[in-house]
């Protein structure tokens, strides 16, 4: 089993700036794909970001692309959401999940369906 832990929510402005950590525990965590993926309230839930077991390799959405970035330090177990030019539209859940058994191409990360592990969800909501 792993625990995700997702912390680092909260009320921002636009334009502003969070960081989202996500701490697991329970399996080796240097050997799986970590992503993030947020659900806005009354929509479905869509992928955000995703990186590699190594951090060398990374995926965004076109909605966040350029402003988000994802990485994550294995010998803290731990994965990271910058998230800069915060927008309105921004506002969701945000999930850090774990992926223990695929490989790392976009298609694949992309899907909710690609992860074993999921966190209990971190709020982020941006006023205008």
């Amino acid at each position: 089993q792993v625990q995700l832990v997702e912390s680092g929510g909260g009320l921002v402005q636009a334009g502003g700036s969070l960081r989202l950590s996500c701490a697991a525990s329970g399996r080796t965590f240097s050997s799986n794909i970590m992503g993030w993926f947020r659900q806005a309230p009354g929509k479905e839930r869509e992928f955000v970001a995703a990186v590699n077991w190594s951090g060398s390799s990374t995926y965004y959405a076109d909605s966040v692309k350029g402003r988000f970035t994802i990485s994550r330090d294995n010998a803290k177990n731990t994965v990271y959401l910058q998230m800069n030019s915060l927008k309105p539209e921004d506002t969701a859940v945000y999930y850090c999940a774990a992926d223990y058994g695929g490989l790392f191409f976009f298609s694949r990360v992309a899907g909710s369906n690609s992860y074993d592990y999921w966190g209990q969800g971190t709020q982020v909501t941006v006023s205008s």
